[in-house]
């Protein structure tokens, strides 16, 4: 069974090496794609009418470099790259750094797992609390041993899983639950330089929702939370 590994940190982050081989010690196979660069914040965009540079990484695990967003590798490789290939599932992450509540609408980890799902196929969007102390390595085990249990039920599944600072009572235990609501205080930083305007997004983390069932209130909890996401966004009441 090969898996499609990617993220939105970029081709150097050590979360998406740590998978890959997590993945590799459970006897999946192991395919990279990811951006050349830091992609944050890029959801699910993808590019067009631009032309995007593409490049193996020579490594004993097979590699690309794509200097695009998650969802222009994922979408490359499944559809060209490995177009001959039977590709299982895409596992995108870990992230170095939380993607809970909201913050999934923006996220470019949460956008490269989405690009597997609707190519049909089980999805793992994974991060990790951005001071968090557990390992990247840590992570990667514990999510290759819950994608193995998941991926054997044969369903399609397209769940996010955010692991907290330390795991409750020193155990990883994983609780369902829903997205809670987070917003930014303070969120931009106005500045001139050279006679020109700028701004920049920083702001400090003001949760709206972070009530007992939240995804957020899980992580505090130090549980790994597994929220299930879809890409359906319509109402269906109002229809």
């Amino acid at each position: 069974m090969k898996i499609l590994v990617t993220n939105d940190d970029g081709i150097d982050g050590a979360g998406i090496w740590a998978m890959a081989r997590a993945l590799q010690e459970k006897n999946f196979e192991v395919a990279i794609a990811a951006p050349m660069r830091q992609q944050s914040g890029m959801a699910h965009a993808f590019t067009v009418w631009k032309k995007i540079e593409y490049r193996r990484v020579e490594d004993k695990i097979e590699a690309w470099s794509i200097d695009g967003t998650p969802t222009d590798c994922v979408k490359f490789y499944l559809e060209e790259l490995g177009k001959d290939e039977k590709i299982s599932a895409v596992i995108s992450g870990i992230n170095d750094g939380a993607n809970l509540a909201t913050d999934v609408l923006y996220s470019g980890t949460v956008g490269g797992a989405l690009e597997g799902f609707l190519h049909d196929m089980p999805a793992l969007a994974v991060s990790r609390d951005k001071h968090s102390e557990i390992s990247f390595e840590e992570v990667a085990k514990v999510t290759a041993n819950y994608f193995s249990e998941k991926i054997s039920g044969g369903e399609i599944f397209f769940n996010n899983l955010n692991f907290p600072k330390t795991f409750r009572a020193g155990v990883p235990k994983f609780k369902s639950a829903r997205l809670g609501k987070r917003d930014y205080l303070n969120a931009f930083v106005k500045f001139n330089e050279n006679g020109k305007n700028y701004f920049e997004i920083r702001g400090e983390v003001f949760d709206v929702d972070k009530s007992e069932g939240t995804d957020i209130f899980a992580v505090e909890q130090g549980f790994i939370s597994v929220t299930p996401l879809h890409f359906d966004v319509v109402h269906h009441e109002k229809i």
